[in-house]
Formats: structure tokens, sequence, C-alpha cells
């Protein structure tokens, strides 16, 4: 079965601002997103890529623009399944004021339970990102072999629903993991079981360091939607 290589969009203009983007329009790459994006084709050049699947937001496409014009042969499929959270109401608003909602404490410790008001649930977010990669990892298997490596450009949440569905966790676990804007994550599909080979791999320790300002979430919270990575 195939390798997916999953890739979080650059930093945009929201992650800066501290609001919870979802499905709002208009949200790009901010400067350091354009350079991340940038450096990707460099950083997958020794990659064999089969297809590139995007959710159909403006960040994730932006992200991908200089690797399809460093590979113009390489064909593009956008997939609503991999798109954003459905956040509802919650669109739009600053994360800071989103930490005082009840719900917020549902959405950090149960959030197999949680569904955002006008939006739609974790629980269905996270099973249309997996029905979308079973059915990609048929296809990609079927057109190109079971060897292809396939790249799906997507976001925090739905990559980190991801990766715990490869390593077998439960969804309320998966605020643990933890996936920086143009990270890197690689999974290697098998018929008995996934591998999970990287893990929001961006060459770049920076995020490690401590910061001043968490960008609206406490500090044993995740970011609802992946935070903002290196300053």
């Amino acid at each position: 079965m195939p390798m997916l290589i999953l890739v979080r969009h650059g930093r945009s203009t929201a992650n800066t601002a501290g609001v919870l983007a979802g499905w709002t329009p208009g949200v790009a790459l901010d400067e350091r997103g354009t350079a991340q994006a940038a450096a990707l084709p460099g950083r997958l050049a020794g990659v064999p890529l089969a297809a590139a699947v995007t959710s159909p937001l403006q960040r994730c496409r932006e992200t991908l623009a200089p690797l399809l014009a460093a590979r113009p042969e390489l064909p593009l499929h956008p997939d609503d399944r991999i798109g954003e959270c459905h956040y509802g109401d919650w669109s739009g608003r600053k994360l800071a004021e989103l930490a005082d909602e009840p719900l917020m404490n549902i959405v950090q410790q149960h959030p197999s339970a949680a569904a955002f008001p006008g939006g739609e649930s974790m629980r269905a977010m996270h099973a249309r990102a997996v029905e979308a990669v079973r059915d990609w990892n048929a296809r990609i298997e079927r057109e190109h072999g079971a060897d292809a490596v396939y790249l799906m450009c997507s976001h925090g949440d739905v990559i980190k629903a991801l990766v715990a569905d490869a390593l077998g966790l439960h969804l309320d676990l998966f605020q643990r993991i933890s996936v920086e804007p143009c990270s890197v994550t690689a999974i290697r599909y098998t018929p008995t079981r996934p591998f999970l080979v990287r893990l929001g791999d961006t060459g770049d320790f920076a995020g490690l360091a401590p910061r001043e300002e968490n960008s609206g979430h406490r500090g044993g919270d995740a970011a609802v939607g992946g935070d903002a990575g290196a300053p």
C-alpha cells in the first residue's frame, strides 16, 4: 500500500492573528508561510510523488503552488473531506476569547463529544478524513502501484486526527499530537497496519524554544486548528 506524505499548510494570516479560521474565505499565507511553501520543493526533492491531494482552502493551495510549479507533471486533486473542521459560529473568532467558552474544555479533554455550534463535530471531521485517506490509498495503489508515494495538504486538526488513526489512538487522545505549519508527516500503510515514519518534521528546532505568547491557548491546552509554530 502507498506512503502518504501529510503537509500542513504554511503559516497563515489567521495563525499570526490568533484567529480560528475554519472555512473563512480569504485566509492566505503570511510572509513566513510563503517562505515555508517556497522551501517545500527542496525538502521533498528526493521523494517521487504520484499525486497531490489538497484541501480546497486558499492557504493549502498557496502552500502547494511552489511544489506544483517545480513539478508541472504532478496531478492535483482537491478533496473537501480533508478540508478544515467546520467550526461554525466559532469561525473567525479570537482563540483567546474562545478559551473561556465551556465547550473548549470538551474540545481539549473529550473531543469525540465536541460539536461546534453551527458547524460539525470533531468526530465527523475525523471520520471524513480517514475515509478520504482509505479511498486515496486504494486509488493510488490501483493507478500507481503498491510502492507509490502521494501527498496531502491539509490542516492541523485533520492531520492530528489522521495520525491518531494511524497509531490506533482514540480521538480523545489526539490533542496530545502537535504538527506545526508546513510540517511534514509521513505514514506508510500496509495491509495489516500503518507505520508512522515522520511526525511534524519541519527541520527547524526554533519551535522548541519557550514562547512569550501562547496564541490564545493555555499552557496545558492544544491550539484548536493548530498553532502558529516557531516565531
